[in-house]
């Protein structure tokens, strides 16, 4: 891996934590995944255009396929995260729904795009994936309500149900910039636009949510408009020349600073299992990058 591809999925980490903070302070209104949606694909809108323009890209019917197929398979799963962030603490949810996507996607690149990741470059997959899962489990988790264990059991399904999304569009998304030359930044607004078109009627239908959530959070819709594609484009961009099984386990680099958010800002504590299971995630990345 380069250290251009390096650099970019570091950043991208940074930015991608922030957003999942923000996100998870509103809760998992399906009406809040729609406005940020929506305003995102409005705010890169000029961007986007200016490339399409300049680049003359062509959308043929297979490209507008890809497009389209990134925008519903983003909905779902901007929609299963909110549902989980609504029923779990971020340091559940997150670490298993970014564990659980680099394991599927590396595999799958492996299987289906005949990568051929190093054996160096497998054991930091490894453990990353192991770091990952350590922070998630936790000794204490025991809880004596029953209500409680089911409300558990939902966020880990989410969380689950999170990561095969997170393995289904990041191999999805590379065939789009990678194999048909797509420009991410073109890519990922017209997928927005998409995705912003199929969860209309959930905005239309609930036009008093509409109204309460843009009153009350506004600051972290525009945030997470704007941060959100920022995070994906730096990603995409490191994979036009990366290979998945590299750049999918090095973006879990989030789940650091996810920690530490959730420590300092969320007051969730049990911090030598935390830095036990970063260092396990830092190696991992080291491994990657030298592999």
């Amino acid at each position: 891996m380069s250290l251009f591809a390096i650099a970019l999925i570091v950043a991208a980490a940074f930015v991608h934590a922030a957003w999942n903070y923000l996100a998870k302070r509103v809760g998992g209104s399906p009406v809040f995944v729609w406005l940020f949606a929506a305003v995102s694909a409005l705010l890169y809108a000029p961007l986007a255009l200016i490339i399409l323009v300049s680049q003359n890209v062509t959308l043929d019917a297979t490209r507008g396929g890809f497009i389209v197929g990134s925008g519903v398979i983003h909905a779902l799963y901007f929609l299963a995260l909110q549902r989980g962030y609504s029923v779990g603490d971020l340091s559940l949810v997150y670490p298993l729904a970014r564990g659980t996507g680099p394991l599927l996607s590396t595999l799958a690149a492996i299987l289906f795009f005949g990568e051929h990741p190093s054996f160096l470059a497998l054991v930091g997959t490894g453990l990353v994936v192991a770091g990952v899962f350590l922070l998630t489990w936790s000794a204490t988790a025991r809880v004596a309500a029953r209500a409680a264990r089911q409300q558990r059991a939902w966020a880990i399904g989410y969380g689950l149900l999170t990561g095969i999304l997170i393995a289904t569009y990041t191999l999805w998304d590379k065939q789009a910039v990678s194999a048909l030359m797509i420009p991410p930044l073109v890519y990922e607004n017209l997928a927005a636009f998409s995705r912003a078109l199929i969860l209309a009627p959930l905005g239309l239908r609930n036009w008093d949510r509409v109204r309460f959530e843009w009153r009350v959070h506004r600051k972290e819709i525009l945030g997470v408009a704007f941060l959100s594609p920022l995070s994906y484009l730096l990603v995409l961009t490191a994979m036009i020349t990366t290979p998945v099984s590299y750049v999918a386990p090095a973006r879990e680099l989030s789940i650091l600073i996810g920690a530490f958010i959730g420590a300092r800002f969320l007051s969730e504590g049990d911090v030598r299992r935390r830095l036990t299971a970063a260092g396990a995630i830092a190696a991992g990345v080291i491994a990657l990058a030298l592999g």
